[in-house]
């Protein structure tokens, strides 16, 4: 399992596109290509994904994709320059 934190994955998904923002199945996608551990886990984890995107601040919702189906999220501009670090927590 990853050390890191649900949050800390999230993150560098989002900040690795381009665009810095994902769907929700994007984010779910870049974490099992980068984290095999996932893969082949129940699909549980996603549950952890989701609760982390809608109750923390550090992420926002930014705008519904070109297909209207699910929202891309993205990290607000005073958590970037932080997150961008490595720096994850929540203050």
């Amino acid at each position: 399992k990853p050390a890191q934190s649900y949050i800390a994955l999230i993150s560098t998904a989002i900040l690795s596109s381009p665009e810095k923002k994902l769907l929700l199945s994007d984010i779910y996608q870049w974490i099992m290509d980068n984290y095999p551990y996932f893969k082949n886990k129940e699909k549980s984890w996603r549950n952890s994904v989701r609760h982390n995107l809608s109750l923390n601040e550090c992420f926002v919702k930014a705008g519904r994709s070109d297909n209207g189906k699910g929202h891309f999220w993205a990290i607000p501009p005073a958590n970037l320059e932080d997150f961008a670090k490595g720096d994850y927590h929540r203050r």
